[in-house]
């Protein structure tokens, strides 16, 4: 295949991704906030579920595939670019001080369950077992959005139910963008393989860079409306309720799918989780112990991240 045909159908993936992640995101939200779920809580389950799905479904893709490399690079590589990359934005742009009170809790399952991640895989596989273990932690997170969901309809009024045909438009648009998604997933696994060839760079360096930031667009275009729309709560509640998700559900699926044992590349358990994880409490810690996002974070996730790449492609 040419090279200019896999290029345009690789950006052709990224577009319908983004269309479709926005479409889902936009009518997921919508059906959501009419439960009178709070912003925060919504960002963490509805949100996040739908613009992971563009990860969920590469890596997938990428394991029955065999480009193992690829599905691992895309999950642990979206995970930091949700934090220093569209977190860090939109913590310099709007630091906002935290509105819900189990901001604390959910941050620590997302740290705790890529520490266990990080123990898991020093001996270079991924095996069932201690993907239930990272399923729990993913259990922990829902019972903990469960909780606060009924902490929230036991204080306010829920609000009027909307008209049938404005549901039926939601619904129609929650479908479609769901299709955009899965298209966009599988041009974009097909043809970033196809590059990672044609240009001579491993699968894993592809995963962790070029597909992770094209998968995490849908986060990106949430956090950029909730920046318009001065909404901080369900860009931050999104980006953690994403990252659980990836490091829990999307990894422990590629273990099964690979027959039980995921096999983890040295640079994964060596480099990419240890800075996965230092951005996690650099987002994290000082947020809790303020009760509020700094700028200075912002900034700082945004170098950190950016030397990450430049090191990745530079050194690697």
């Amino acid at each position: 295949m040419e090279l200019w045909l896999i290029g345009a159908l690789f950006s052709a993936g990224i577009l319908a991704l983004v269309w479709g992640g926005n479409a889902f995101v936009t009518a997921a939200s919508w059906i959501a906030q009419h439960t009178g779920i709070p912003k925060f809580v919504v960002g963490a389950t509805i949100v996040s579920l739908a613009t992971t799905l563009p990860e969920l479904c590469v890596s997938m893709m990428a394991t029955m595939d065999g480009a193992v490399d690829l599905a691992i690079g895309n999950a642990v590589g979206s995970v930091s670019a949700n934090i220093g990359l569209i977190m860090g934005i939109s913590i310099l742009f709007l630091p906002a001080k935290l509105e819900d009170h189990s901001f604390w809790s959910k941050g620590a399952v997302m740290i705790a369950s890529t520490a266990f991640l990080g123990a898991f895989i020093i001996d270079g596989r991924l095996v069932l077992l201690e993907s239930g273990i990272l399923m729990f932690w993913l259990v922990v997170f829902i019972r903990l959005n469960l909780r606060s969901m009924k902490e929230a309809q036991s204080r306010d009024t829920l609000p009027a139910p909307a008209r049938k045909g404005e549901l039926l438009g939601k619904l129609a648009q929650f479908g479609l963008g769901l299709a955009g998604i899965l298209i966009g997933a599988n041009l974009l696994v097909d043809n970033g393989s196809r590059l990672a060839l044609a240009f001579g760079v491993p699968e894993a360096l592809v995963g962790l860079t070029f597909v992770a930031v094209g998968t995490s667009l849908p986060e990106l275009i949430t956090t950029l409306t909730a920046l318009v729309k001065r909404e901080p709560s369900l860009s931050v509640g999104n980006i953690l309720g994403a990252n659980i998700i990836d490091m829990t559900m999307i990894l422990s699926s590629c273990a099964l799918i690979s027959g039980g044992t995921l096999r983890v590349n040295p640079q994964t358990s060596n480099l990419d989780l240890p800075v996965c994880l230092l951005l996690m409490l650099i987002a994290v810690i000082p947020a809790v112990l303020k009760r509020k996002f700094s700028r200075w974070q912002g900034c700082l996730l945004l170098v950190l991240y950016g030397c990450y790449v430049a090191y990745l492609y530079c050194w690697m």
